[in-house]
């Protein structure tokens, strides 16, 4: 995986309670709920309706470096999409955007999936660029190309 990531020293739920996305109260009970069944803080504090996943994917991009993505409003390479299987796309929830020569640009919930990214880089032959979006978006931008296809 190519570029330099960002190092921040901050949790995400650190980052949401700086930004007063969340309180502390919140952060606890999701910190709790991950404890006793596990995933990621950030879709817990979705599926408790605490956070939206565009603030999520927002904080990770000043968490990490990662650039925000939202796919409603992109239109996606047919050819670049074409070079990871469907069924691929849904095990990680990413979708390739688009290709420029070896550079195939790719959007993703979740980019720190470093072993998605390696896939993804063997996959095509390509050297992958990650941009973040929801879960949502990807998942519908997945329906909604795969199907034209």
């Amino acid at each position: 995986m190519s570029g330099v990531k960002r190092v921040v020293l901050k949790q995400l739920g650190e980052l949401l309670l700086d930004r007063g996305i969340i309180n502390e109260e919140q952060l606890i009970k999701a910190l709790n709920v991950q404890k006793e069944k596990g995933g990621l803080l950030g879709y817990i504090l979705v599926s408790l309706g605490y956070v939206k996943e565009e603030e999520i994917a927002q904080a990770i991009t000043v968490q990490y470096g990662f650039p925000y993505l939202p796919l409603e409003c992109y239109e996606v390479n047919v050819d670049a999409m074409s070079l990871i299987p469907q069924n691929v796309a849904e095990q990680y929830n990413l979708i390739a955007i688009d290709r420029i020569g070896d550079l195939l640009t790719i959007a993703m919930s979740n980019p720190l999936n470093t072993q998605a990214v390696e896939d993804i880089e063997l996959i095509s032959n390509c050297t992958v660029q990650v941009f973040v979006s929801t879960m949502t978006d990807v998942a519908n931008a997945i329906n909604k190309y795969y199907r034209k296809k």
